[in-house]
């Protein structure tokens, strides 16, 4: 290992990218964040466009570990057009200052659909989605780096995601946004149907336990997770902690399919359906075994932080106060 010892995070102002830094901070390792804006204060920030070569260079020049946590705009089209160009970059500026790389994945890359139950780290990977194929052929340029010694990584695989600042969690979009405006959680899929999830805060906690063991590189692991939760599950959990009494209602696929017309991530999420029409079920076996005393966020903790992060009860019933008298 180099003599440096400098934890990167690029995508720092991302919700799990937020995490990582936070997770670093507390145990006093050395942290930059690496953003297209500021991050905060308190840490050395570095603005970058990880999409030029020469932002990726000077980004993570002087770095010992790496963590990729960047969010592209979820769109099929730019993600094959920018996945592989930017794993490119992240790999060779890695390679170039002997800096180890961890990897935040997600779980798009298996199939076919519907997944096998519980899923592993042993998935078939043959995706049927669009997205998909462009974060498998992403990956297979991280493990073809890997298998020739370009650089030494360890890839952490995380279930769809919730918690503070995660605005494109489903958690967020179908339930959260809706009911801080006092209107009631609108479903794209079946409420009854079990998912797993994985909160920001244990994902944070999770890549820098695997960034500072020496025996987990090379390998992917799964991140840990809370068993499975139903959207009803869910829209129970979310009435306790705001004090109200919603009903989540699906939205018939006639009127998604009219919806997403008008906009455009409605029609990127469909292609996705398979992940909420069956179960998902996400196995952390391996990951428990080597860590078993990592303590995994409960749902009423972790989603109670979300509600925090984004408004309050008594923001929500400001809200339904204003919509009561006109």
């Amino acid at each position: 290992m180099p003599h440096y010892n400098l934890h990167t995070v690029l995508g720092a102002s991302g919700a799990v990218g937020r995490a990582v830094v936070d997770e670093l901070l507390g145990r006093g390792l050395p942290a930059r964040a690496v953003s297209r804006s500021i991050y905060k204060s308190g840490i050395a920030t570095v603005p970058a466009d990880l999409l030029q070569v020469e932002d990726a260079h000077r980004a993570i020049r002087g770095s010992s570990h790496v963590y990729l946590c960047v969010g592209l705009p979820y769109a099929a089209l730019v993600w094959r057009r920018d996945w592989p160009l930017l794993m490119r970059n992240v790999i060779n500026a890695c390679a170039a200052n002997d800096a180890r790389l961890i990897f935040l994945d997600n779980v798009y890359m298996y199939g076919p659909a519907p997944l096998q139950q519980p899923f592993d780290e042993s998935h078939p990977q043959q995706p049927e989605s669009e997205k998909g194929k462009a974060r498998k052929a992403t990956l297979d340029l991280l493990k073809s780096a890997m298998d020739k010694g370009t650089v030494q990584a360890v890839i952490g695989r995380a279930a769809d995601f919730y918690g503070p600042y995660a605005t494109n969690s489903m958690l967020y979009v179908s339930f959260l946004e809706h009911m801080l405006k006092g209107k009631a959680p609108q479903l794209l899929f079946p409420p009854d149907i079990p998912h797993t999830y994985s909160d920001t805060v244990d994902i944070g906690r999770a890549l820098v336990a695997l960034a500072l063991a020496e025996d987990t590189y090379g390998q992917t692991w799964h991140l840990p997770v809370n068993p499975p939760i139903t959207m009803q599950e869910a829209t129970t959990i979310f009435n306790q902690l705001l004090g109200t009494a919603f009903k989540a209602r699906m939205l018939p696929f006639w009127l998604q399919r009219l919806t997403g017309l008008f906009i455009p991530p409605l029609r990127e999420v469909r292609e996705m359906g398979y992940q909420f029409r069956y179960p998902y079920v996400m196995s952390d076996r391996k990951f428990r075994e080597r860590f078993p005393g990592f303590e995994v966020t409960g749902y009423e903790e972790g989603l109670g932080r979300m509600v925090q992060n984004f408004g309050t009860p008594k923001t929500l019933h400001r809200s339904i106060a204003k919509q009561e008298t006109g």
